[in-house]
Parts: structure tokens; C-alpha cells; sequence
């Protein structure tokens, strides 16, 4: 199961970001947790300092935007 991570204080954005990429793993055929992190300490700690973010697998991948589900299903394929 792949992890993806949600970075941010639970804006509007990081809420479409968390359905685009339930959307990805979706398109991309993998079994995916999204997992929601407010603390901004532990984001700040990622050195995230523009929400909302997105980690996957522990890899940070995309900072102070909200990415289509199409780009993160390519991040999924990728990684």
C-alpha cells in the first residue's frame, strides 16, 4: 500500500488536493492511504513552508499548489 500525505492546516485547497489524489491512486490502478498532517512543525520539519503539500512515500513532491489527479497518478507511476 502506498502512502500519500496531505500537508497543511486543512484549507479548502489541501482538501481538493487530498480528493485529487484519491482521484490519482484511482487512475493509476494503486492501493493508496491519504493521510491528512496538520502539525506545522512536522511540515515545516519536511521543509514545506508553503501549503498545501504533497508527500508520497515519503517523498515530498509538490509544494504551495494544488496538482491535477492526472499529474500525481504520473508521481504515483513514477515513484
Amino acid at each position: 500500500m502506498r502512502t500519500i500525505e496531505v500537508l497543511g492546516s486543512g484549507c479548502a485547497n489541501c482538501h481538493r488536493l487530498a480528493d485529487n489524489a484519491r482521484q490519482a491512486a484511482t487512475l493509476a490502478g494503486v492501493d493508496a492511504e491519504v493521510v491528512h498532517v496538520t502539525d506545522m512543525r512536522e511540515i515545516a520539519g519536511r521543509g514545506v513552508m508553503s501549503t498545501p503539500g504533497l508527500v508520497i512515500d515519503g517523498k515530498v513532491v509538490s509544494v504551495g499548489r494544488v496538482p491535477s489527479a492526472n499529474d500525481i497518478a504520473k508521481w504515483l507511476g513514477e515513484s
